[in-house]
């Protein structure tokens, strides 16, 4: 506001001239009023990985997130995967890309890497587990590193091995979760000193600390370059120090660290002054504003983004001052330096020049003291020889906090570190869909695991002692799981309110969803159990993965003779919905003993499935409606209605189409699986007089009359027409 209006006033009076001279008073004026002086390296907001040349790579000490620099890397490799393109389905080419490349993370030897971000998200979760495919290495910086060998593949006998220079190499990094590109990286590094940061670490020339010059509060520090002068004058805002010089070198000590026994100086060497001497030289409050309101660091609870913390007290008027400290720290202890910091500087404006008659050599710069008959603590900033004796400066020590500050790092909008678990598989056929394609088999794989941090399986067919890619199965994890107890018989004629079943999910994450009737008829809910295919109305979850699932719907889309045989405890149980992956039928050969095998990131070996209910998709439906009607002769016609695979909604409620090559039925007296007689037929009835039966009767004995449906694939199971007695 007084930039604008002091430009205006002096462009009015003084022209241009005026007005640069107005404008800058206006400044300093603005700056005294409102400004926020910001002090140190400016802390960078999550920097990512760069490749320049010419950029220095920084020191880190303890734990950080840095962004690196890539130092080298391969080009784009392609891959393409076809899919589908049978039976007149057109087909699909899908393109993968993936990349090689390694990141220069520090200057400094490190111990480890933590977690890796990739465009914000988690790429390596604190278990040390990669979140999308390819392999990481990691070189520490030591000087004995070795060549990595596919560098050296790369570049041959040239090739570099980046001695002290800590990095990752990523081989064959997949890149479609980041648009085919690398992805903007940082990494969370933990270095070789622990969990202390020492201010002799930073200085290579200087002897080791005695113990006290040590970075309070800090598990963490970036170094970024320039002069050691700076990057002390930075640490010294917040932690001050001494720097002195011994006969072995350059000893850096805190500035505040109290002995058990604090000297006290001699009485002051009179002047012939009429003014009191130690008055005289005392100043109080002359730097009233400008201790530090606030302390800017790396939060650790936040994923390392910068964060600020203010100390208690008042609000000073005027400029207002704001230290960056580029080091890692909780909220906590951010507080409590932030505070310390701020309480120190306001006692340090009490400031006395003290003279005695001979220097002391115990007692020098850094060095703290007493007054003789005054209270308190005082740090020996500097001396100077003068006519009346030698001039001590010191700087009232401020009292100590008592107590701990509580904090909080604020709200962070942290990704999820969900770890990647081995997969479980389901395969099995399931009977075709409605307004399918007769001659198709309906292969699913029902692909799932305990975590959602699951990514998704290839999916693979066993050929010998080969395996051949058939497909992927997606991110989303299929609902499938157990019966926990067997589950009985049904005869599939109505719902079942009363009936339930009891699942056990691999995951306690997923669920299940209720529905209602009209739900129901518009197939909602089908669940594939063992063979049989079921509709539930209610979901009930009961804690640990366990649901209770009643209303049910048995024998669905001609499954009912599994429901007539029932289930036992362990008997597979599938969701059918868009998370199952259906199978390209052309890839699966017509085999009773078939495996699929599906491969996850986290799993070391192939994951086998036996492939369930084949034929089941392509079978012939088992009739329906079995009719007796006898005619005035006594003859016996024996009537029931044919089905249709995938024609399950019946709308019109007459014939279904027939999707057979013809219709064909097999009509038996006796066992199914070897009559005493049986009956070719090409329409849905049989005319059976008296004297057959009494032959059927005394040729054979009591037994049952039933029929088969004949498919272009096999038979349907058997109907029960009637029986003989």
């Amino acid at each position: 506001m007084a930039t604008l209006l002091l430009t205006a006033v002096g462009t009015a009076v003084g022209g241009p001239i005026g007005g640069a001279v107005g404008a800058f008073i206006g400044r300093q004026a603005d700056q005294a009023l409102f400004g926020t002086s910001r002090q140190g390296p400016r802390l960078k907001e999550l920097t990512v990985t760069t490749s320049s040349y010419g950029q220095p790579l920084p020191r880190n000490f303890g734990r950080m997130r840095v962004a690196g620099s890539i130092i080298w890397s391969t080009e784009l490799q392609e891959s393409k995967n076809k899919q589908g393109g049978s039976k007149g389905k057109p087909s699909t080419t899908t393109y993968s890309y993936s990349v090689s490349f390694a990141v220069a993370l520090s200057s400094t030897p490190i111990e480890r890497i933590g977690r890796i971000w990739a465009d914000g998200n988690l790429l390596r979760g604190a278990a040390g587990d990669l979140k999308v495919a390819g392999d990481l290495r990691f070189y520490p910086g030591k000087g004995d590193s070795r060549v990595d060998p596919l560098i050296a593949a790369d570049r041959g006998a040239l090739a570099p091995a980046f001695r002290d220079v800590a990095c990752v190499v990523f081989e064959d990094l997949q890149l479609a979760d980041f648009g085919n590109r690398i992805p903007a990286l940082t990494f969370e590094i933990f270095s070789e000193n622990g969990e202390t940061i020492s201010v002799s670490e930073l200085v290579p020339s200087a002897e080791p600390s005695q113990g006290n010059a040590v970075l309070d509060h800090a598990r963490g520090y970036l170094d970024e370059g320039g002069s050691i002068g700076s990057t002390l004058a930075t640490i010294d805002q917040v932690f001050p120090l001494v720097c002195t010089t011994h006969a072995s070198g350059l000893r850096l000590e805190s500035a505040y660290s109290v002995s058990e026994e604090i000297p006290i100086l001699p009485e002051q060497v009179s002047i012939r002054d009429s003014e009191d001497a130690q008055e005289r030289h005392k100043q109080r409050g002359g730097r009233i504003g400008s201790e530090p309101i606030a302390l800017r660091y790396y939060d650790e609870e936040r994923d390392y983004q910068p964060s600020v913390q203010r100390a208690l007290g008042i609000r000073p008027d005027g400029r207002q001052v704001m230290v960056d400290l580029p080091a890692a720290m909780n909220a906590q202890g951010a507080r409590q330096l932030a505070n310390s910091n701020a309480h120190r500087a306001r006692w340090r404006n009490e400031h006395v020049i003290w003279r005695i008659g001979e220097l002391n050599p115990d007692i020098g710069p850094g060095h703290l003291v007493r007054l003789p008959n005054a209270a308190g603590i005082w740090l020996v900033k500097s001396w100077e020889w003068s006519d009346f004796g030698v001039e001590l400066s010191l700087d009232r020590v401020s009292p100590e906090i008592l107590g701990e500050l509580v904090s909080d790092s604020g709200a962070s909008n942290a990704p999820a570190d969900n770890p990647i678990t081995p997969t479980q598989l389901f395969a099995f056929e399931a009977p075709a869909g409605d307004n399918s394609n007769p001659t198709d088999r309906a292969i699913f794989a029902a692909a799932t695991s305990q975590s959602e941090g699951w990514r998704g399986a290839a999916l693979f067919i066993e050929q010998g002692t080969a395996l051949q890619e058939i497909g992927q199965t997606g991110s989303s994890r299929a609902v499938a799981g157990t019966l926990t107890v067997p589950l009985g018989t049904s005869l599939c004629t109505h719902i079942e309110p009363n009936a339930d079943i009891l699942v056990h999910l691999n995951s306690p994450d997923l669920a299940f969803q209720g529905t209602d009737v009209m739900g129901l008829s518009n197939g909602a809910n089908r669940l594939m159990v063992g063979g049989e295919l079921i509709q539930f109305l209610d979901a009930q979850s009961l804690g640990n993965g366990e649901w209770r699932l009643s209303g049910l719907l048995r024998g669905r889309a001609g499954t009912e003779p599994s429901a007539l045989v029932g289930h036992d405890m362990g008997t597979s149980a599938v969701l059918l919905d868009d998370r199952t992956t259906t199978l390209n039928p052309s890839t699966i050969p017509a085999s009773q003993s078939l495996r699929i095998a599906a491969i996850g990131l986290a799993d070391d070996e192939p994951v086998f499935a036996d492939l369930q209910n084949v034929g089941l998709s392509r079978r012939a439906i088992i009739p329906i409606a079995p009719l007796i009607r006898e005619e005035n002769d006594g003859a016996w016609k024996l009537c029931w209605t044919r089905r249709a695979r995938g024609q399950w909604t019946w709308p019109d409620g007459v014939e279904v189409p027939l999707v057979e090559e013809q219709e064909l039925y097999s009509v038996g007296y006796g066992p199914c699986e070897a009559p005493f007689v049986a009956w070719p037929l090409d329409e849905p009835q049989l005319i059976l007089s008296q004297a057959q039966r009494a032959d059927l009767l005394a040729n054979y004995g009591p037994g049952q009359i039933w029929v088969k449906q004949i498919g272009s694939y096999g038979e349907s199971p058997p109907l029960l027409l009637a029986e003989l007695t």
